[in-house]
């Protein structure tokens, strides 16, 4: 019952190779629905608030019939996780642009919904069924386009790196706003006669001209795209 990460027990809970519960098992309680409870706790409530006592309890169980089925809350973790990843997408027949943009824009919907997933380390992480079939997925989209192997594990990186940074900032504007009651165009709106007054056009002539005509972008779809754009320009120089 200890939160020790033990590898091989999660990598056994994931992939589907533990023991069954030899222990009088509750009826209709199983693994996939304790981590489809934990979930919607943790989107609801946060990590913080996850608990096995508190998954119990939401199930209307003891604790310790947890413990029957997952020996450990490093344990759960590791299976939300690759719960809350998901299948990767489909192939794109229009190449692997397409396929990169729409997996970089699915993350950021998945770090969306589940803010919790932020606590993954990207470098350290366990490899379940859905995490290993987004890698395989995804390196199986850039093989054969010119990329060295160390390339295209480096552009798994690279894509994941910015997408998770995007979610960050993005979680900590909303965990900002929730802790002040302020929205995001509420402190804009009380803060720009403080520009006006303070930021005055001969001291700052650019940042008041862009002030002036905001013809803002999606600053995430601008990244990915430039980001792209050089992975695309690698990729057709190798190919000339």
């Amino acid at each position: 019952m200890t939160d020790r990460i033990d590898p091989a027990r999660s990598m056994a809970l994931l992939w589907g190779s533990r023991d069954r519960p030899n222990r009088g098992p509750k009826p209709g309680l199983n693994v996939d629905l304790i981590v489809r409870t934990a979930i919607g706790i943790a989107d609801a409530e946060g990590m913080d608030a996850l608990s096995m006592r508190r998954v119990a309890e939401a199930l209307g169980v003891g604790t310790m019939s947890l413990y029957t089925y997952i020996p450990a809350k490093s344990d759960l973790f590791e299976l939300m996780v690759d719960a809350a990843i998901g299948a990767p997408p489909s192939p794109e027949p229009d190449g692997w642009r397409p396929w990169l943009e729409r997996f970089a824009r699915d993350s950021l919907a998945g770090y969306r919904r589940h803010p919790w997933l932020l606590r993954v380390s990207l470098t350290r992480g366990l490899m379940g069924p859905n995490q290993t079939a987004a890698l395989e997925a995804f390196l199986r989209t850039l093989s054969g386009i010119g990329l060295s192997a160390g390339e295209m594990m480096a552009v798994v990186q690279v894509v994941a790196g910015y997408v998770r940074g995007v979610a960050q900032s993005a979680a900590e504007d909303a965990q900002v706003e929730r802790s002040t009651g302020v929205t995001d165009e509420q402190w804009w709106s009380d803060l720009a006669p403080l520009l006006t007054r303070y930021v005055e056009p001969a001291a700052f002539p650019t940042l008041n001209q862009v002030f002036a005509c905001p013809d803002w972008v999606d600053p995430f779809e601008f990244g990915l795209c430039r980001l792209l754009d050089g992975v695309e320009a690698l990729v057709a120089a190798r190919s000339a």
